[in-house]
């Protein structure tokens, strides 16, 4: 059994009988175990977009700003990752990063920042088109777990849509569509949370 915190039960984690979805209703801040986790934190406040939101249209003030706060989602999503073991993804370039301590992570593959006793951390990159995504949609993820990570996909084929509508050379995809997650790639999270004998 894996835990999917943070996410829509209408989504690509529903109606799986080996996932336990944690939505907005259930408060997934509530979760205390035992099952490894995917963790979706929400990222609205932690983009660049975030600060351009504040400060043209005096939206809410991103949470990595004096007084900015995203309700403890990203911080208690690390800790249940590190608690439980698991996974945790987050839009790549995400302040939340750097406020946690973690480093930006390489595009080729893990890097460890933990790897002794009997836990294993590591930090990567991935691009979401190679898992079915039509937007690059560039992506980090945080590992915690007994064993080291599985391997994935490094090469990103050429992207057909856009996420936002910067420069408009590409189709824009709607809002649902750029925050769901592919189904390949719903698997390789639950794959990676999945503990393995070490």
């Amino acid at each position: 059994m894996i835990a999917a915190l943070f996410v829509d039960v209408r989504g690509i984690y529903s109606h799986r009988p080996d996932v336990d979805p944690w939505d907005k209703a259930r408060d997934a801040r509530l979760y205390a175990g035992p099952h490894p986790v995917v963790a979706h934190p929400p990222c609205q406040l932690w983009t660049n977009m975030a600060a351009v939101n504040w400060k043209r249209y005096g939206r809410e003030r991103p949470a990595w700003y004096p007084g900015g706060d995203d309700g403890g989602c990203f911080a208690f999503a690390l800790s249940a990752v590190r608690r439980w073991g698991g996974v945790l993804e987050h839009p790549a370039s995400t302040h939340a990063w750097a406020v946690h301590g973690l480093p930006r992570p390489p595009r080729d593959g893990w890097q460890y920042l933990l790897s002794a006793g009997d836990g294993v951390e590591a930090v990567c990159e991935v691009a979401q088109v190679a898992y079915g995504c039509k937007a690059r949609k560039r992506t980090w993820l945080f590992y915690s777990g007994r064993t080291a990570p599985a391997s994935f996909e490094t090469t990103a084929p050429p992207a057909t849509h856009q996420i936002g509508s910067f420069d408009r050379l590409k189709p824009t995809l709607s809002g649902r569509a750029a925050s769901a997650t592919p189904p390949a790639f719903a698997e390789l999270l639950i794959a990676l949370a999945t503990p393995s004998d070490p």
